[in-house]
């Protein structure tokens, strides 16, 4: 039997070219691990924007953030290795 994919969620919002660079930074690398990944519009939940706020992007896994604003892909790949 194996275990589900881990899932890594990427909170941001529309039109945030920080989101988009994380989104494309994130996306090979969590599929490359075989990884999902998640997309949550935080204008989408006012309590998510609050939250958030202008902290977007940020991307968690389990409730625990992994990176926020600019990701360096080897750092990130190193990070999403060990939680793999």
């Amino acid at each position: 039997m194996s275990a589900a994919p881990v899932e890594l969620t990427l909170y941001g919002r529309r039109y945030c070219h920080l989101c988009e660079e994380m989104e494309r930074t994130v996306a090979p690398l969590a599929a490359g691990l075989g990884m999902t990944l998640r997309y949550v519009d935080v204008d989408a939940d006012p309590a998510l924007d609050e939250r958030y706020g202008a902290r977007v992007p940020v991307l968690a896994c389990g409730g625990r953030e992994l990176a926020a604003g600019r990701a360096d892909a080897a750092a990130l790949r190193e990070r999403l290795a060990e939680i793999r």
